[in-house]
């Protein structure tokens, strides 16, 4: 089998209200589904969560230029070659040695992202050509996994409860477990935040925190032990971009509550660190970012061998397959809550999981199990 083309198909819905993370603005939601043909008639998809979606884009029909008439089942050899492009090598200059040529450094972010549609992509097609699940395919045999809904996400004008009535909403549903964001206002308006929320979830359903990267140590150290009566399960990002491993340690020896991490770890290098510190009690990855599902397999397993759990972030229909082979190793796959805020991942699959009783449900299709509606697709397709 031979991969003969790989086209990209970028995709945007403008938000009815824009909404906030303490981080950034999200004026609506983009995709990048990468397709991938092959000539025994088997197609893969992957997605891409990253931007700037033309650069990104851009990049995978780089990449497909030297993919083209390769063994698609080759995963680790793809992820190499293409992973080679990110770094300078003896030969390399110009793309002289025929591998793609080495990439400007600041252009490694989107470099990773775009592997990780392909890498994904390939999965799917190793799915199929095995006529095996992907779950099935790693060893794996649950066909459901636990799950928790994100929300509380930042709206301009809403009131302060809002975010309690919204994650209530989420345990009416089923969910067991739900995820606040946090971290955007004052330390006082975040700790009535996480009171009001508690207070209307009750005390039987988990509740973690989001806090995309809000406090240096000390400050988080007094934030963690103000929202500790409220039974937190994790305090996920709580510490700047720029703070490292040896930051994490001094807030996990001085805080009550574990520390989740890694969504914003571009490879295993540098989430090995965070786990080899002992700071961690879960860590997240995201394929659809960074390097794809054969980097987060990585990552899993080192998470696994070092007694961290695994909790990988967002993208629940191809991140449920491994958390369904790593079984109790993983803690669970992340869904969100209300479908509207991603309103492509919701129109885009006539087929794939389902949500029922704070779990999600995979089929036994072959691959990822996902079909596609390519109609919708180009209804929302993005040719800015």
């Amino acid at each position: 089998m031979k991969i003969t083309e790989i086209i990209v198909h970028p995709m945007f819905v403008p938000a009815a209200r824009p909404v906030w993370t303490a981080h950034e603005k999200m004026a609506g939601d983009s995709v990048t589904l990468v397709e991938i043909r092959t000539d025994a008639g088997i197609t893969g998809t992957g997605e891409i969560h990253f931007g700037p979606q033309k650069a990104v884009c851009d990049l995978v029909y780089r990449f497909a230029e030297c993919l083209t008439r390769k063994d698609p089942l080759g995963h680790a050899d793809i992820w190499q070659l293409l992973f080679s492009s990110t770094s300078p090598r003896p030969g390399g200059l110009g793309g002289w040695d025929g591998l793609p040529a080495p990439l400007p450094r600041g252009q490694r972010p989107q470099a990773m992202a775009a592997i990780a549609g392909i890498d994904i992509a390939l999965w799917d097609i190793k799915g199929k050509a095995a006529n095996m699940p992907v779950y099935k395919l790693l060893g794996g045999s649950r066909t459901s996994v636990f799950t928790y809904a994100t929300g509380g996400f930042y709206v301009e004008g809403a009131p302060l409860d809002s975010c309690a009535g919204e994650l209530a909403g989420y345990a009416a549903r089923g969910y067991r477990a739900v995820k606040l964001k946090t971290g955007a206002m004052s330390m006082a308006d975040e700790i009535t935040r996480v009171r009001l929320t508690r207070e209307a979830i009750g005390p039987e359903i988990m509740l973690m925190l989001d806090m995309n990267a809000p406090y240096d140590v000390e400050d988080c150290i007094r934030f963690a032990h103000a929202v500790a009566p409220y039974d937190i399960c994790w305090l996920e990002e709580p510490l700047f971009w720029h703070l490292q491993p040896a930051d994490f340690v001094r807030l996990a020896n001085a805080s009550p509550i574990p520390l989740a991490h890694g969504e914003r770890e571009w490879t295993r290098f540098t989430v090995r660190d965070f786990i080899d510190s002992g700071a961690l009690k879960f860590v997240q990855f995201d394929s659809t970012r960074h390097a794809g599902f054969t980097e987060s397999l990585r990552i899993a397993h080192y998470a696994e061998m070092n007694g961290v759990l695994i909790a990988p972030h967002s993208a629940t229909h191809f991140h449920a397959h491994l958390v369904s082979a790593f079984g109790d190793a993983a803690f669970a796959a992340e869904s969100i809550g209300d479908p509207a805020r991603h309103p492509i991942e919701d129109g885009l699959y006539t087929t794939g999981i389902e949500f029922r009783d704070g779990r999600v449900h995979l089929n036994d299709r072959p691959g990822f199990g996902l079909e596609i509606d390519w109609d919708f697709a180009k209804s929302v397709r993005n040719n800015a």
